[in-house]
């Protein structure tokens, strides 16, 4: 009968694909683990879910992949608007070259947490006053998105009495192709348009600013290699021709980042080697004016995405016209990418697990949140090893653009615990 909800749903629903589970979570007598561990065990000495887990081995790994790939020379910066999680910020500190910030309230948590200003670089639309006075008041080095934005960085380094550290934000007439987030070609609010960059670098020369370079950042969220390769040749290239119209080397070079991660089915990772050799072949026979200048690439997603999960624990498990629904303590408040409501055009299901595994039986199921709204889904029609209330189900891919880029306060939930694991520098 059609109307018997009784009736398995696997056999009723077809199940939805959902993405690659990231290495770093080994299955050990059916339970998945983390930092040596099994989750079900983090969870219970920490006593609480909702709960973000970070393994601080699993970003010391990808940044020691990272510099393997990569040539000598190109300097490795976190964009830390991808996880500020103090402890989390703290280790990237120490593993990587320099912070990228897009904020005064990122600027002095960075402060906070021991990073030095002269490895700091500052971009974003819409600086206040008291932002950009606090950037030039420490000496770090504001990428300039705006013309107005330089006038005032030259008043408020002149009403200190301080020479501002000035880099430029480029719009590059190119795109990152197959970019998940298109930031430069056409108009966009990020960056000063190529063809007005030599104008305003010899105005803030001639002002009197310390001019550091530039920063040019074409999209995110890329698994092309080859593209990424190709965007960052067009940069070079590009780098070279305003230096040679402004007729002046540049210091400091950001090549942008857009390494993206395998977030859903089919996706398939960055090759680093790709990257790599091209890059060192690019750096090998450099135009005459880059010579002597710095390179550096900013990751924030890359570095962080595959180090974290979000566990959370089954409330309740029902029936609806056939589907099986299990509904959770969390949900987007806390992890709203995974709920498909951040950034994304069509939902689709992030890499997604029971923490425990029961042997052969399995479901398809939805999993939703506590939040009164048809949004709040973690899991849309998966196949999953069967669940029970109280069994815990694990979001990976939850490092980055988690817990600090979720509506937390919405219905008043409360935040979820974040734990970074793994951590020497705490030990």
């Amino acid at each position: 009968m059609s109307g018997d909800t009784n009736m398995p749903a696997e056999k009723q629903i077809k199940p939805k694909a959902f993405g690659p589970v990231s290495k770093g979570y080994p299955l050990i007598d059916g339970k998945i683990h983390i930092a040596g561990r099994a989750v079900e065990d983090w969870i219970g000495e920490i006593g609480q879910t909702p709960a973000f887990l970070y393994d601080a081995a699993l970003l010391d790994q990808r940044v020691t992949d990272l510099r393997a790939a990569m040539p000598e020379r190109l300097a490795i910066h976190y964009a830390m608007k991808a996880n500020p999680f103090a402890p989390f910020l703290r280790h990237m500190i120490g593993l990587c070259d320099g912070i990228d910030l897009a904020s005064g309230g990122e600027l002095e948590m960075a402060l906070d947490n021991g990073a030095q200003p002269s490895h700091m670089s500052f971009a974003g639309p819409a600086k206040t006053d008291a932002e950009l006075k606090l950037a030039i008041k420490k000496g770090v080095t504001i990428n300039l998105e705006s013309e107005g934005e330089a006038e005032r960085c030259l008043a408020i380094g002149h009403s200190l009495g301080i020479k501002p550290r000035l880099a430029v934000r480029v719009n590059p007439d190119f795109d990152l192709r197959g970019s998940g987030m298109r930031m430069g070609g056409g108009a966009k609010a990020f960056g000063v348009d190529q063809e007005r960059v030599p104008g305003l670098v010899r105005h803030i020369i001639a002002a009197g600013a310390h001019w550091r370079g530039f920063h040019i950042y074409a999209g995110s969220q890329s698994l092309d290699s080859d593209a990424l390769a190709e965007t960052q040749a067009k940069t070079i290239a590009l780098a070279a021709q305003l230096a040679n119209a402004i007729g002046v080397a540049p210091e400091h070079i950001n090549l942008g980042g857009g390494f993206g991660i395998p977030y859903f089915a089919k996706d398939k990772p960055v090759d680093l080697n790709i990257i790599g050799e091209k890059l060192k072949r690019q750096f090998s026979n450099l135009p005459v004016i880059l010579k002597d200048c710095k390179f550096a690439i900013e990751l924030g997603r890359y570095l962080a995405g595959e180090a974290g999960i979000y566990v959370t624990r089954i409330i309740d498990k029902k029936i609806s016209h056939g589907e099986i629904f299990l509904a959770c303590d969390g949900g987007l408040h806390h992890q709203l990418a995974a709920s498909g409501n951040f950034g994304t055009v069509v939902r689709r299901n992030y890499p997604i697990a029971m923490a425990s595994q029961r042997d052969g039986a399995e479901e398809i199921v939805n999993i939703v949140g506590c939040l009164c709204t048809p949004l709040d889904r973690l899991g849309d029609r998966v196949l999953l090893s069967r669940a029970e209330v109280g069994d815990l189900v694990i979001i990976f891919c939850a490092g980055a653009y988690g817990a600090s880029a979720s509506p937390v306060n919405f219905l008043g939930h409360g935040p979820a615990a974040e734990i970074l694991l793994n951590d020497k520098n705490d030990q």
